[in-house]
């Protein structure tokens, strides 16, 4: 009887802790989504009401943002994809004994606050920083254009900042690829284009599809890269999400904002995984 309590007693410790910080704060934030102000009561002071319509009101209000954050957190995936392939590629099959040095350099920037990180990506792309004036040096913008302030800014921040969630789990994948399949796809007279599109990419679409979520995911509700190289104009919706909470203190549409993007990113998951064809790994 001991033995068959003893693999749950184990699993009580993690139990606890997602009940008691995942599981209730989301409960709580289901409760708040649906309440309304008080009438004649201060601000910040609402009520239980069951107003389900606060997610339809908050969706249609902020559906630029919305749209915007999904299309950003996009870009900001395939850039890194296109980034991140060729760099675990080079350091699982070509680095030799620099492998270790190279992996340590990919994690090297979680050394760093991500506030910090994000401030620096503000300093390189303003009027001080050596892109703008070579760029203009160049022809490639004119002397009234500015990168910090855009979209630009804004999706090579997040780029930057997510790079090695994309990096890591393609490496991972690419490592256990046997070299011996790459050289046996040359003996049946394939190309190298051809042992990449036939051998490499399908042995290696795990780590394609766990890169592509770890990024997608977190760039999709992040606010501060927008918050620090982006304007009004740019604003995401974790941006609506904080101002909510803590400047306008109207936390009914922040919770509904924050249900609602919680399940846009999981069904746009689910189809992208079933559409992968790897749902093992959900």
């Amino acid at each position: 009887m001991g033995k068959i309590r003893t693999p749950y007693l184990l699993l009580l410790p993690g139990f606890l802790f997602l009940f008691t910080f995942f599981i209730l704060p989301i409960v709580n934030l289901a409760q708040t989504s649906t309440q309304t102000p008080i009438a004649g009561g201060d601000t910040g002071q609402y009520e239980q009401t069951l107003r389900f319509a606060n997610y339809l009101d908050a969706f249609l209000e902020n559906r630029e943002q919305f749209g915007r954050s999904f299309l950003y957190a996009l870009i900001a995936t395939v850039l890194a994809l296109m980034i991140s392939y060729p760099l675990a590629y080079a350091i699982a099959f070509k680095s030799g004994k620099y492998k270790n040095f190279l992996l340590v350099l990919v994690v090297a920037p979680f050394f760093t606050s991500f506030l910090l990180r994000t401030v620096a990506w503000k300093q390189i792309l303003g009027e001080e920083g050596f892109v703008v004036p070579t760029l203009r040096t160049i022809g490639i913008i004119s002397e009234s254009t500015t990168l910090t302030s855009t979209a630009f800014a804004v999706v090579m921040g997040m780029t930057y900042n997510f790079l090695p969630f994309m990096t890591l789990p393609l490496y991972a994948s690419i490592d256990r690829i046997d070299p011996r399949t790459l050289e046996a796809s040359g003996d049946l007279y394939a190309n190298a284009f051809t042992t990449f599109r036939k051998v490499t990419l399908p042995l290696s679409m795990p780590g394609v599809v766990a890169g592509t979520l770890l990024t997608f995911i977190p760039a999709a509700g992040d606010y501060v890269n927008a918050a620090i190289l982006g304007s009004p104009n740019t604003k995401m919706i974790g941006n609506v999400i904080e101002s909510r909470y803590f400047k306008i203190v109207d936390y009914p549409t922040a919770a509904a904002l924050s249900f609602t993007l919680m399940a846009a990113i999981l069904i746009l998951v689910t189809l992208y995984i079933r559409k992968a064809g790897t749902e093992e790994l959900v």
